[in-house]
């Protein structure tokens, strides 16, 4: 082999290009290009996520103090129902103790008033007395 072909064989073959454009036959024209646009500030997002969050917190804290509230107003009656219950068993009670047979005559005779020596029946048919009671005699 010639050195020309060894050459050949040792360069790896050669692509063809692609043909040249060809130059712009003017210069490129000059345009007018606008400012880029600001990007939209997060401003108002974040005043409307901290003005959420302050309303939150704010329901919050009225509910949390009218619950407070309304447990002591519970407590304040429940403390009063006790009282009038205690009241009502001692009242209960006197009413019991005077109500009894014996405080009845004791408070009859304070009176003036007499036992009957005897007791007598009407019938309610024809109006007839059976029995007739005599008078009590004072004391």
């Amino acid at each position: 082999m010639s050195a020309q072909q060894a050459a050949r064989v040792a360069t790896p073959a050669r692509r063809p290009t692609p043909a040249a454009t060809p130059a712009p036959a003017a210069a490129p024209r000059l345009r007018l290009v606008r400012a880029p646009q600001q990007a939209r500030t997060r401003v108002p997002f974040v005043l409307a996520c901290m003005a959420v969050l302050a309303g939150a917190l704010l329901a919050a804290l009225l509910l949390n103090t009218q619950m407070a509230q309304s447990a002591y107003v519970k407590y304040d009656l429940s403390n009063q129902l006790g009282r009038l219950q205690q009241d009502q068993k001692e009242l209960t009670a006197q009413l019991d103790a005077k109500s009894s047979p014996s405080q009845i005559a004791k408070a009859a005779r304070a009176i003036g008033m007499v036992p009957a020596p005897g007791t007598g029946w009407i019938t309610l048919k024809d109006g007839t007395v059976r029995a007739a009671p005599s008078a009590a005699k004072a004391g």
